[in-house]
């Protein structure tokens, strides 16, 4: 599916990102394996993932080459798709997947923790992205595959920052895909449901949260995989400005916001005949607050 396609991966020491790498690489692809070597939460650097992995894919007769680049840096960003262009010659397709947890209770978050997840999530794949945006112009093709979350779709305990990022990488990705969609560029998102280093790092205390960890562990990361190798690929040049869901064997397509009730008052609107006639013509229509693991049962990535 991948061959003569140059991909890169940021965040691909371990986890979902690694799988994608080893299986990119099976598809025929020459992969740049972006990992800052951090730990769950940001913290350190560690030349080793990123390094095992190549040797790896290698191992196997594939091609990749190892990047330790933050994605959170402008520099950092721009040398994992340098890397691609100068070692094999071009970039055909981006994996945002670099990330980092730091949970808390919205009203306990520092500034630090907000700032810290943002910079990885959104602002990385930002950067990253519009390192590749003019290599992909000139050449009329490319593809974008951005990691969400359902933790931003639809909402999650303790992850304001995390949630925010991972829903502004979704605005992101359907700006991306309108504006490159002239030039023959695609961008689509993944929620991945997954067992992962990052996904551990979550207290389980009563024992239905210990049977939930014990389902997740159920969820291998290379269940994700496939369907990034799909996006990156010519097979999904038709594919774009989507959402996806991966859960072992399924796959989910999310609906976008669209209205879905609509009130006119044509002498106009006061507070007072909100509360008095839009509230209860509107309200059997609004969405009940809850978390993505009551909605699909297991907590996502």
């Amino acid at each position: 599916m991948l061959d003569n396609k140059v991909v890169a991966v940021t965040g691909a020491g371990g986890g979902i990102g690694r799988e994608i790498a080893l299986l990119c690489a099976r598809e025929g692809a020459a992969v740049v394996v972006n990992d800052f070597g951090t730990s769950s939460s940001g913290e350190g650097k560690d030349a080793g993932p990123a390094s095992q992995v190549v040797a790896e894919i290698e191992a196997a007769g594939g091609k990749a080459l190892a990047n330790l680049a933050s994605v959170a840096d402008s520099a950092g960003a721009a040398s994992i798709v340098e890397d691609a262009v100068n070692n094999f010659g071009r970039i055909d397709a981006v994996v945002n997947n670099a990330g980092i947890l730091r949970d808390r209770i919205f009203h306990r978050m520092s500034e630090a923790e907000w700032r810290a997840v943002i910079d990885v999530h959104l602002h990385g794949s930002f950067l990253v992205s519009q390192a590749a945006a003019p290599h992909f112009k000139e050449q009329g093709s490319g593809s974008y595959i951005h990691f969400t979350s359902t933790s931003g779709l639809i909402g999650n305990f303790g992850q304001a920052n995390y949630a925010a990022a991972k829903m502004g990488i979704v605005g992101l990705s359907n700006s991306i895909a309108l504006d490159m969609q002239r030039f023959g560029v695609r961008s689509n998102c993944i929620a991945p449901f997954a067992w992962s280093r990052m996904i551990g790092t979550i207290p389980a205390e009563t024992e239905e949260e210990k049977r939930r960890v014990e389902r997740m562990k159920t969820m291998s990361a290379d269940k994700i995989a496939p369907l990034v190798a799909f996006l990156a690929g010519d097979a999904s040049k038709d594919v774009s400005g989507q959402i996806f869901a991966v859960r072992k064997n399924e796959i989910f397509l999310f609906s976008v916001p669209r209205p879905i009730r609509s009130v006119h008052r044509s002498e106009g609107w006061t507070a007072e005949t909100i509360a008095n006639e839009l509230l209860p013509a509107l309200k059997p229509s609004f969405h009940p607050l809850q978390r993505s693991a009551d909605i699909f049962g297991w907590d996502p990535v």
